[in-house]
């Protein structure tokens, strides 16, 4: 009798012209899971924070329960279809894990193009906003962005571009892999987890990464030399990151909970993100320099130019060729990636 006297007052409130208000206590729960554990910079410093933000702002409905070090299961390079299939609502990864996945978004981490953290991240919104729709069509994105640019982490020194040859080095991107076999060496593309054993086995000899993700591989125990570039650009290169949510989980959410996602998205956090991944490059420089062991080097200007040289024009023909296939014009997309850049970092 209770349940006829309620759909009743609804029938007769829409024959009135009302509808009934949506349940406003309805609350979700969004799985959340990456391949760094939970000391690592990253969560610590934005997807913990990003996560209590957006539960403080739905007054507790959204809830974000975490999954780290790939918990649920998988591999790190399966991150992008646990999202894109619901196995996960929420996923932070990187696209760079599986080569040729979203190639459009490659000009970010070409050799040579990024600046700072900062720059590139706001850069990568009004870049997403122009050349990203098909990359992204099955998702639902929060973030793209970037870190703070990678640089050789070896066991030997690196002070020249002859240091190069022969040496086996881990990158998180194609691009970064064709770069090293530009400048001599032999480029292995391998997720973050897998840092440590090859590390420790010979199986690399040095990695390119910033600082700050260096404590949760340990290569301050792992290696002992750290080199970076003459001039204004010391970084080789960076990787560009995806904040992604499943689209079907985004699109069951009711209309004010959706808010509170796309007021946690994109440009609204876009600076906050570059800026956290400029300052947490200095905690992680700490854990290394707490080393005695570990030496830091600057390699000169005419080295710099002879790697620059060698590692960057080869490396973008490359990438042109690729896009060529797909009808896509690399060129362009690389010039506007590098204006956007320059708007931003001036």
């Amino acid at each position: 009798m209770k349940r006829l006297i309620l759909s009743s007052v609804a029938a007769a409130a829409i024959v009135a012209g009302f509808s009934p208000a949506p349940a406003q206590s309805q609350e979700v729960t969004l799985r959340m899971m990456t391949f760094v554990p939970p000391v690592a910079n990253p969560p610590k410093s934005f997807l913990i924070p990003w996560a209590k933000k957006v539960e403080e702002a739905s007054k507790g409905r959204i809830k974000i329960q975490p999954f780290w070090a790939m918990a649920l299961g998988g591999k790190a390079p399966q991150l992008l279809d646990q999202i894109k299939d619901g196995v996960i609502d929420i996923g932070w990864t990187l696209p760079g894990f599986t080569p040729g996945r979203m190639p459009r978004v490659e000009p970010f981490e070409m050799p040579f193009v990024h600046k700072d953290p900062l720059s590139s991240t706001l850069a990568l919104q009004d870049y997403q906003a122009k050349y990203l729709a098909e990359e992204l069509k099955d998702y639902h994105p929060l973030l793209l962005h970037v870190h703070a640019g990678f640089l050789f982490q070896s066991k030997t020194p690196i002070t020249k571009m002859s240091d190069l040859k022969g040496l086996k080095i881990r990158a998180a991107s194609r691009g970064g892999v064709w770069m090293l076999e530009a400048l001599g060496a032999t480029g292995i593309g391998a997720p973050l987890n897998q840092i440590p054993p090859m590390l420790s086995k010979g199986v690399i000899s040095a990695v390119l990464l910033p600082y700050e993700i260096a404590p949760a591989v340990k290569t301050q125990d792992l290696v002992s030399h750290f080199s970076i570039l003459s001039g204004a650009q010391p970084r080789l290169g960076t990787n560009v990151f995806t904040f992604l949510m499943n689209k079907n989980s985004y699109n069951k959410l009711p209309p004010d909970l959706k808010k509170v996602i796309d007021d946690h998205s994109g440009s609204s956090i876009a600076k906050w993100a570059g800026e956290n991944w400029a300052a947490i490059e200095e905690p992680g420089l700490k854990v290394v320099q707490s080393k005695k062991k570990n030496k830091f080097h600057t390699i000169s200007a005419e080295e710099t130019a002879k790697i620059k040289e060698a590692g960057a024009q080869p490396v973008y023909d490359r990438w042109f060729a690729e896009m060529k296939k797909i009808g896509v014009d690399g060129p362009a997309l690389l010039g506007d990636a590098r204006a956007m850049i320059d708007k931003y970092s001036k």
